[in-house]
């Protein structure tokens, strides 16, 4: 179990990568596929996190979390630039 907890990183990575590369489409679909990919990667490091006890990994994904969250409520069906700040 441990060794599979080791390589929860490597998708975290992945998932990150990816997800940054979403997040700059100019298509708002795709801008908000990043967002939920990103909640994943924020799931991935924080098990990874606690697997190797990192607690300032685990904050900055909730930080992270929150700010994925936001960007997923912007890039929401109905939201124009400039409705929600």
């Amino acid at each position: 179990m441990s060794e599979a907890l080791d390589l929860v990183q490597w998708p975290a990575f992945v998932a990150s990568v990816a997800a940054a590369w979403l997040v700059a489409s100019l298509d708002k679909r795709r801008r908000n596929l990043g967002f939920w990919v990103f909640l994943l990667s924020n799931v991935l490091w924080t098990v990874w996190g606690i697997h190797t006890s990192a607690m300032a990994l685990i904050a900055l994904q909730a930080c992270l979390a929150v700010l994925n969250i936001r960007g997923l409520v912007k890039t929401e069906p109905g939201a124009e630039a400039g409705e929600r700040e």
